[in-house]
């Protein structure tokens, strides 16, 4: 009785606290459908590899593809992925009969992927005052998959004029359908590779991502006219999604025509409205030289960043720092992903908020001036966790009551290191212009997903942050 109540009150805190009703928000670029399999054996996996041939897999095991071209490729990222426990996304050749052999999966579940899709969602739940979601496609099955509420819009251009209605309003009938394939596995899962005996260490997903020909990153011309004016609407936006953007297309266009398209958009978008905070959300980017392009290009625009802690590890060492962020793929230490984090900043003057979240910890770091306290920080981290461990343990956030559940869930044993780790780091001479903050997860045994928990962890962190901040500037 006495946990219950002290649960609900903690829970009724962090909502009144953290109000995300006078937020207004624009998201972009990417949703899909996530198509999602359960692995809850090793035998599915014993037999994919009799089936193949051991030998050719274990070959494209130590090549580690960094796109899926044919069914081996599959096999042998997959293993990969469950060897290390660590997230992983993989894009898929766009190609007919390889999306047949995929089809031909049986998939235990479909639901709203894709970081904006998610976030959206998300977000309109928790009774944020609007939420202007965007992507260059939209299906009727996808558009059927937001939630149906009315501070959920999609924009679009009638007449000339700047139009935002439900997304089940603007769906396009020849618009085509972006599916992922979802692969989540649980911890404990045994099986042979040769002379490896494998156990799945933690339970966690692997990501074979679609990237259809006809689907572009960038916001279609007719709607980049009105940038400036949803701009004047909002007082923050995540873009996402740029894992997508391919090197080449079958029109001629590169990379670099996209991401000049996207720098265009950042700078529209702020055009009548300099206040506006963006924060991105990166992804898994096995291609380095997207990756130097988002770092490049599209980092140096934002104000706040959302990662992993293996992106942290990607980004760092794509920054040329290899050997550290070799350190943090391989042993997880959370004094390397401070370290990192703080380079990442000093490199970009313009971040004011660096967010990672790993599966014992979530962190932020900004400077030292951030109007915002250490114990307002830990409080936007606070809900966090809370929104993570909801999700992890229903697989969907369906109303804000749900968030009761994650509060259920206890924090892992790890609270007292964390603690001591950042007051040690917060003594350091080098971080004496830094603040560091962090809290423990909410650790669901058994996840009945793992998929999109960091852009929720992400998108109500940086949502949070810009309704403390928007308060504050009233005083």
């Amino acid at each position: 009785m006495d946990t219950s109540y002290n649960e609900y009150k903690e829970y009724r805190e962090c909502m009144d606290y953290l109000d995300f009703s006078n937020i207004n928000i624009f998201l972009a670029y990417n949703i899909n459908v996530d198509a999602i399999k359960y692995y809850t054996s090793g035998k599915e996996i014993q037999n994919l590899i009799e089936r193949y041939g051991e030998d050719d897999i274990i070959e494209k095991y130590n090549e580690y593809p960094r796109k899926i071209c044919n069914p081996i490729d599959y096999i042998a990222r997959l293993i990969h992925a469950m060897a290390n426990g660590k997230p992983a996304e993989v894009p898929l050749l766009d190609d007919e009969n390889l999306n047949k052999w995929f089809d031909n999966f049986k998939y235990d579940e479909e639901r709203m992927g894709g970081q904006v899709g998610i976030i959206a969602n998300l977000l309109s739940i928790l009774r944020t005052k609007k939420v202007i979601a965007y992507s260059p496609i939209l299906s009727k099955k996808q558009a059927e998959m937001f939630v149906d509420n009315d501070n959920l819009v999609y924009p679009s251009v009638v007449d000339g004029n700047l139009v935002l209605k439900k997304p089940i309003e603007s769906y396009k009938e020849n618009d085509p359908l972006k599916i992922n394939r979802i692969f989540e596995y649980k911890e404990g899962i045994e099986f042979k590779l040769g002379p490896k005996h494998i156990i799945t260490p933690i339970a966690n997903r692997f990501i074979v991502a679609s990237r259809p020909d006809k689907l572009r990153l960038e916001i279609k011309e007719d709607l980049k006219e009105k940038l400036p004016e949803i701009g004047e609407q909002i007082d923050c936006a995540i873009f996402s999604g740029y894992q997508g953007i391919k090197e080449k297309y079958s029109d001629g266009k590169t990379y670099e025509y996209y991401f000049t398209k996207a720098e265009e958009d950042l700078d529209l978008l702020r055009q009548k409205n300099k206040k506006i905070k963006i924060h991105l959300e990166f992804a898994s980017i096995q291609n380095i030289n997207l990756r130097k392009n988002i770092i490049n290009r599209i980092l140096p625009k934002m104000d706040c960043l959302g990662m992993d802690e293996t992106e942290v590890g990607n980004l760092i060492s794509t920054m040329g720092y290899e050997e550290l962020g070799q350190k943090i793929i391989k042993d997880s230490k959370m004094e390397d992903v401070v370290e990192a984090s703080k380079i990442i900043m000093e490199t970009y003057p313009n971040l004011e908020l660096l967010q990672v979240h790993t599966l014992y910890y979530i962190l932020v770091m900004c400077k030292k001036d951030n109007p915002l306290t250490t114990k307002q920080l830990k409080k936007i981290l606070e809900l966090a966790t809370i929104l993570a461990a909801t999700k992890a343990k229903l697989g969907e956030i369906s109303n804000d009551s749900d968030l009761f559940k994650g509060l259920t869930v206890p924090r892992n044993k790890y609270n007292e290191l964390f603690k001591s780790i950042v007051d040690n780091l917060q003594k350091e001479e080098k971080y004496k212009n830094y603040k560091i903050v962090a809290t423990p997860s909410r650790l669901v045994d058994v996840p009945k997903s793992t998929v999109g928990l960091g852009d929720t962890i992400s998108s109500g962190a940086f949502v949070g942050y810009v309704s403390l901040l928007k308060e504050a500037n009233k005083k």
